[in-house]
């Protein structure tokens, strides 16, 4: 279903809600329907709907885990996963059950950042590393850059990383009061955008040293320190992280198939880090943003975009995501840095995803088909 929503740039789990916002007006959220697994009784410290997504996640590719997590010890098996709302969802609504008079039951341990990676490590009987990034919007981009310094330093054998967000009042409210939430599905790269869709989704990826169908080729991670919300403007270090991450792969920018662009909706955001492609690829590059088919997941969006390379990545003939609107709703000088307008045929090149965080903090990933 993933790969037919993706190939006809459809997006059902976004949809108008109300209940979010504090002054109950109505805005667009990227929402995963259905049922969610139970947490375990045992693991009643962690009961979170984080934990029951990241569950979730880890259940519908568990015997693939399986095959591979066996032929480790469980004491070299790193779980690594980035988050920025974990249990804050459940928190919010205790503190409101409390102001109400009610006392229902909550632990502390629920709202931990760390929970998600300790709750799957445990889940798993794994005795490796556990631990959680949260910095923002590149939190599970670099789980990855974590994972693999870790594996080439020899402390670890393999690690489970990835991402997990879920919804939570706390940070929708605050980027509503920064201006920053679009009341519509936001619109990347678009000249009349007005800012950000949040979304909730996880994903996880198995990484070892030994060769698989899909490989991390390359990473890069930079700070800028511009301001605690806004961009650089010049885009620099942005171009920076895009540069080391082509040079550790041993490619050129030309080598680059596709690039999954963070393009969260805002203006400085977007125009920051269409000056920061320019600065890399001197000749165009096809590229685009998919958060406006799964809003911005916030914690967990390297984790989802990453997952979207892999399936474009694993197509016979794979389609990129489009921004899907007329050319004269973008600025020239994007397109033709190469921002996809239509869907177009793609070849199976190495894909670079990026993610550009709160704080100047900048990550990008080069995911690539292995020829061994």
């Amino acid at each position: 279903m993933a790969r037919k929503n993706l190939k006809n740039g459809a997006s059902p789990g976004l949809r108008a809600r109300t209940d979010l916002l504090l002054d109950q007006e109505e805005a667009y959220f990227g929402c995963c329907d259905g049922n969610l697994p139970e947490i375990p009784e045992v693991f009643s410290g962690m009961k979170s709907r984080n934990n029951q997504l990241l569950l979730s996640c880890y259940l519908a590719e568990r015997e693939n885990f399986q095959k591979v997590l066996t032929q480790y010890n469980p004491s070299k098996v790193a779980v690594i996963l980035g988050t920025s709302t974990s249990g804050s969802s459940e928190a919010d609504k205790y503190i409101g059950s409390c102001l109400e008079g009610e006392h229902p039951d909550f632990q502390g341990t629920q709202q931990e950042l760390g929970s998600p990676a300790l709750f799957l490590s445990s889940y798993l009987h794994l005795s490796g590393p556990a631990f959680c990034i949260s910095t923002a919007c590149t939190s599970s981009t670099r789980t990855f850059i974590s994972a693999a310094k870790m594996l080439n330093a020899g402390i670890i054998d393999a690690a489970i990383v990835g991402g997990v967000d879920t919804l939570a009042r706390m940070p929708i409210n605050g980027f509503n009061a920064l201006k920053a939430l679009s009341a519509q599905v936001c619109r990347p790269f678009a000249n009349d955008r007005s800012g950000i869709t949040i979304g909730e989704g996880a994903a996880l990826f198995l990484l070892t040293r030994e060769t698989g169908p899909l490989q991390l080729l390359g990473f890069g991670e930079t700070s800028d320190g511009n301001h605690m919300t806004a961009p650089r403007a010049d885009g620099l270090c942005a171009a920076a992280a895009m540069k080391e991450a082509i040079e550790r792969a041993r490619l050129k920018p030309e080598d680059i198939g596709y690039v999954n662009l963070h393009g969260t909706g805002t203006q400085l955001n977007d125009t920051s880090e269409m000056i920061a492609m320019r600065q890399v690829f001197a000749n165009k590059v096809p590229c685009s943003s998919t958060k406006n088919l799964t809003g911005h997941t916030l914690g967990a969006a390297g984790a989802v975009e990453a997952a979207i390379l892999c399936l474009l990545l694993t197509e016979e003939a794979p389609s990129i995501p489009a921004q899907g609107e007329a050319p004269s709703k973008y600025q020239p000088s994007d397109i033709e840095t190469g921002l996809v307008i239509d869907a177009t045929l793609l070849s199976k090149k190495p894909m670079m995803t990026n993610n550009f965080a709160f704080g100047g903090n900048n990550a990008s990933l080069i995911i690539g088909v292995s020829h061994a």
